[in-house]
């Protein structure tokens, strides 16, 4: 008998021991494939990331990303193209192994997805704009006014702010990002509510556009405010995301990114794509 439960004491370590090594050995598997996968869903979004015609990436994620897999150790990175719905579906079944993809760190998505998410990278704030030539001038003069913005995002959400405090009028939601510039350029609605990222890309090829105000930070939900005022990051900011029992990729990650911002590289990145400024020095609340 106490052979027996000695033996079956001597299984279940080994099982323990060999479950916790497999649920946590994430970077070995990554290293051991060579290749560092991360899903995306903004393939073609200035200045974030697209493909150039010769195959390869541009963008200030895409050199963050080939960076990250540099000082990690992993030769190679590779993005899987997909639908943004299908990001977290395709990280918690092992089809990429980490989603560098413009996704914001929310409590919601830790606690309702069930995902994790490295040290943030880049901090996303809104700006109102207009074309040059509008009357609007000062954030007085949107009252009564239509706003348009993306629907179901948190662009929207400060949008309906603004209406709510007689701001603004109106508010536009659309389903893509370049719609509603769509709409300023067609007289169709009189300014625009979006991050600076996407007004980047589309001063490529809309020259018209001026911001009016100052930024306009992110601010979470009413029923997830309690829980993001006690989570470290800035609201708004960016992260890489992994599945919860990567704990060791999450940490190298963390390790790369912080070597990224004390040696200068993360700096020169979002300098060279036109999108640092003072609010990228402060990503957490330490």
């Amino acid at each position: 008998m106490q052979r027996s439960l000695l033996k079956i004491g001597a299984l279940m370590l080994t099982l323990g021991t060999t479950g916790l090594a497999f649920a946590d050995s994430c970077l070995e598997d990554v290293k051991a494939s060579g290749v560092l996968r991360s899903g995306n869903g903004l393939m073609g979004t200035k200045p974030f990331i697209w493909q150039n015609e010769d195959g390869t990436y541009g963008g200030f994620e895409a050199e963050l990303f080939k960076e990250i897999g540099k000082r990690i150790g992993v030769p190679k990175t590779e993005y899987v193209i997909t639908e943004w719905t299908t990001l977290i579906p395709g990280l918690k079944s092992k089809r990429w192994d980490i989603i560098l993809s413009a996704m914001s760190a929310t409590q919601e998505r830790v606690q309702s997805a069930g995902i994790s998410f490295t040290d943030p990278y880049f901090m996303s704030f809104n700006y109102v704009i207009v074309k040059t030539d509008s009357p609007i001038k000062s954030m007085g003069d949107l009252k009564g006014k239509k706003l348009a913005t993306v629907l179901g995002t948190d662009d929207s959400l400060n949008a309906h702010r603004l209406a709510e405090a007689g701001v603004v009028g109106e508010v536009m939601d659309f389903n893509g990002f370049g719609e509603p510039f769509m709409a300023l350029q067609n007289n169709q609605a009189d300014a625009v509510l979006l991050d600076q990222g996407t007004l980047i890309g589309q001063e490529e090829t809309m020259k018209n556009l001026r911001v009016v105000g100052e930024p306009i930070p992110y601010q979470p939900r009413p029923e997830w405010a309690a829980a993001e005022a006690k989570a470290p990051y800035v609201y708004g900011t960016q992260a890489i995301a992994v599945r919860n029992d990567c704990t060791d990729l999450r940490n190298a990650i963390n390790g790369a990114l912080e070597s990224m911002k004390a040696d200068g590289t993360h700096k020169a990145i979002l300098e060279k794509y036109g999108v640092w400024d003072a609010m990228q020095a402060k990503l957490t609340k330490n």
